[in-house]
C-alpha cells in the first residue's frame, strides 16, 4: 500500500535529497508489534530520505535508559516509546513536545478518547499512542473441555485457583497460570497492582502513608506466591511479558492473566501454536470489580532536547495513523494491526473478521477508570501504577520483595514489611503529604 498522507508527502518534498545522510534515533521496547514497526518503517525512510538508527530494549531497561537521558536532558534519542505513566509527568515538566501539530488529515478525534486523555499534559498530546490495551483472561478451551471446566463470563480468583489445579500437569510441561514474574513496576507490578485492587487494597490512603503491608496486600500477594509456586512453571521469577507469551504461544499454560494487546499475537496462526484453541475472558475479580483490569498505552514521544523533532513528528504521524494501520493489515496479518488507539480500527470490516477479541478489548479498554482505581478513596489516579515521579523507584523495589519471595528467599509478610518500611522512607523524603 502507498501511503499518500498530505503531511507525509510534503514533509518527503522538505527533506528528501537534503537528508540523506542524517539518522533519526528512536528508542523503543523488544515487544512484538514494535518490532513491525521497525520492519515498515524503510517505507518512511524510503519516502522521506532519512535513516533510522534503532535501539531495542528490553522493558526495564528501557525505562531505564529513557528516564535518564530525559532528566539530563542527554539528547540520546529523537523520538523514545513511553507509557502513560511518564507521559503527563514529563509532560507538565516540558520534558516533551507537545503533538498537537501532525498534520491535517490525523484526525485527533478517531483517537480513543480515554486513552488520548492519558498521554496529554496541560490539555495537549505529549505522545502519540502507539497501541493501547486494558489486560483480560486468555486461556486453552481444549483444555478446559477435556477437564470439564466451563469459565464463567466474569471469573473470580477463586475459581482461577480451582481451575489451575485441576489444568497442571507438570509431567508434560503443561501448567496451569502463567503469569508475570519479573521484577519491576512495569513487569510484575502491572499484573500484582490489578490483583491487590481487587482484593481491596491500595497504594497510599488519602494522607499518602503506604499501604503495602495491609490485609487485602498480605492476601493479594500469599494467594499469588503460592499460586505460582504450585502451578506456575519453574523459573517464574525471569519471566515478563514476552517470556509469558512466548510460554502461552507454545502450548505450555492453561491460563494466562495479561495485557489485551497480546490478543493479535496468541490468535495469529504464523506465532502461534495455539492459535485455534484459546478463548478469553474478563480480568478475574475478587473482593471489588474496581481496578480489577489495567490501562496502557505505550506511546511515542519528542523529548525537549531533540534538535529533529519536525522529522521526529513526521515518523510519529507516519507510525500513528490510520494508513499505517492499514499497511500492518496488508503486510503482516489484519489480526497484527496495533489495537487500542484509533476508533476507525475497530470499525474495519477486516479486523473485525481477524481479530474475534476485537469487540472485547476496546470495551475492556473503555471501561477502565484510571480516576477511579480503588475499592475505597485514594489521592491518586493510575490503576496498576501512580501518577507520581516517586513511584517509579518505589514500584521497582516493591516488585524486587516480591519477586523475592516468588523465589522462596523470604517469606510474603517481610517482603511486605521490607517495601512498606522502603516507601514510607521515600514519601517522606518526597516531602507527602504535600
Amino acid at each position: 500500500m502507498k501511503l499518500r498522507t498530505a503531511f507525509l508527502a510534503a514533509t518527503a518534498i522538505a527533506l528528501t535529497g537534503a537528508a540523506q545522510a542524517e539518522e533519526l534515533t528512536i528508542a523503543t521496547v523488544n515487544n512484538g508489534d514494535m518490532i513491525i514497526m521497525q520492519k515498515l518503517a524503510p517505507e518512511w525512510e524510503k519516502a522521506t530520505g532519512y535513516r533510522i538508527n534503532w535501539v531495542i530494549l528490553e522493558e526495564n531497561v528501557l525505562r531505564q535508559r529513557v528516564t535518564t537521558d530525559i532528566a539530563t536532558r542527554g539528547g540520546q534519542f529523537d523520538i523514545m516509546t513511553v507509557g502513560s505513566y511518564e507521559a503527563p509527568i514529563w509532560g507538565k515538566q516540558g520534558w516533551l513536545m507537545p503533538l498537537d501539530d501532525l498534520g491535517e488529515d490525523y484526525d485527533y478525534g478517531d483517537l480513543i478518547p480515554s486513552v488520548a486523555a492519558g498521554l496529554s499534559a496541560d490539555g495537549k498530546l505529549v505522545a502519540a499512542p502507539f497501541y493501547a490495551e486494558s489486560s483480560f483472561t486468555m486461556y486453552r478451551k481444549d483444555l478446559f473441555e477435556a477437564a470439564g471446566l466451563t469459565m464463567p463470563e466474569q471469573p473470580t480468583y477463586g475459581q482461577i485457583a480451582e481451575f489451575v489445579e485441576k489444568l497442571t500437569d507438570k509431567s508434560r510441561e503443561q501448567y496451569g497460570i502463567c503469569l508475570r514474574g519479573k521484577p519491576g513496576w512495569g513487569e510484575n507490578m502491572a499484573f500484582l497492582g490489578t490483583l491487590v485492587n481487587t482484593y481491596g487494597g491500595q497504594w497510599f490512603d488519602m494522607d499518602w502513608q503506604p499501604q503495602i503491608d495491609s490485609q487485602p496486600w498480605q492476601e493479594a500477594i500469599s494467594y499469588y506466591v503460592e499460586l505460582m509456586t504450585k502451578y506456575g512453571p519453574p523459573g517464574a521469577v525471569s519471566n515478563g511479558f514476552n517470556e509469558n507469551q512466548a510460554l502461552f504461544q507454545t502450548g505450555k499454560c492453561a491460563i494466562w492473566i495479561d495485557a489485551t494487546s497480546a490478543a493479535g499475537r496468541v490468535y495469529d496462526p504464523k506465532q502461534s501454536e495455539v492459535a485455534d484453541k484459546i478463548a478469553f475472558a474478563p480480568a478475574p475479580q475478587a473482593v471489588t470489580p474496581a481496578g480489577s483490569a489495567w490501562f496502557w498505552a505505550w506511546s511515542l514521544a519528542i523529548p525537549s532536547s531533540s534538535t529533529k523533532a519536525d522529522v521526529a513528528k513526521s515518523f510519529i504521524a507516519w507510525a500513528t495513523s490510520k494508513d499505517y494501520v492499514k499497511l500492518v493489515g496488508e503486510k503482516e496479518g489484519w489480526v497484527a494491526v496495533p489495537p487500542g488507539t484509533r476508533l476507525s480500527t475497530y470499525e474495519l470490516p477486516e479486523y473485525q473478521e481477524a481479530a474475534p477479541f476485537a469487540a472485547t478489548v476496546l470495551a475492556s479498554i473503555e471501561a477502565t477508570d484510571p480516576a477511579r482505581p480503588t475499592k475505597d478513596p485514594v489521592p491518586y489516579t493510575g490503576i496498576q501504577y501512580v501518577t507520581i515521579p516517586e513511584f517509579q523507584g518505589i514500584g521497582t523495589v516493591v516488585g524486587q520483595q516480591i519477586s523475592a519471595a516468588l523465589a522462596g528467599q523470604t517469606s510474603v509478610e517481610a517482603a511486605l514489611k521490607a517495601a512498606q518500611d522502603y516507601a514510607a522512607r521515600e514519601m517522606s523524603r518526597a516531602g507527602y503529604p504535600k
